[in-house]
């Protein structure tokens, strides 16, 4: 079993802009499921775009004097990543209503978005292999203050 044909992780890394670490993390996961075969049970691929987010989400904190949360932000925050972790593909966000799942338009376009609580949203952009397995890789943009 190998990855689609039509899918280059190299395509991916330089449309997304991944960081070499989250390039490598990406191609050993998605390498780990297949090789596993359970990559039809094999839940989203998250990565983070910026260091911090990835800190926030595992420590609480961002470690940035300048980027700091209320708690109730960061549970939130913290919240909204384990439902994009446990999620298959986007389809599977769907039913859960509190977490406002929409794609987003005019400058963000490509970008989808989770409600972190009613100020702040967390924005991501999704990229699918669309072949025999499917394959969801979640890339975490922002989390943005939404009337900003």
């Amino acid at each position: 079993m190998s990855l689609p044909p039509s899918f280059s992780l190299h395509k991916a890394r330089e449309n997304q802009k991944f960081s070499k670490k989250q390039f490598d993390y990406l191609r050993i996961t998605i390498l780990l499921c297949i090789f596993a075969r359970r990559i039809r049970n094999c839940n989203m691929v998250v990565t983070f775009n910026e260091d911090y987010l990835e800190k926030l989400y595992t420590d609480g904190v961002t470690g940035i004097k300048k980027l700091r949360f209320q708690p109730q932000i960061v549970r939130g925050y913290q919240k909204a990543i384990k439902y994009l972790i446990q999620a298959k593909r986007k389809e599977d966000l769907f039913p859960f209503k509190s977490l406002h799942f929409e794609a987003l338009h005019g400058d963000k376009e490509g970008r989808f978005s989770v409600k972190a609580n009613d100020q702040y949203r967390v924005e991501f952009m999704l990229t699918e292999i669309e072949d025999e397995p499917v394959v969801t890789i979640c890339n975490i943009m922002e989390l943005s203050n939404h009337y900003k």
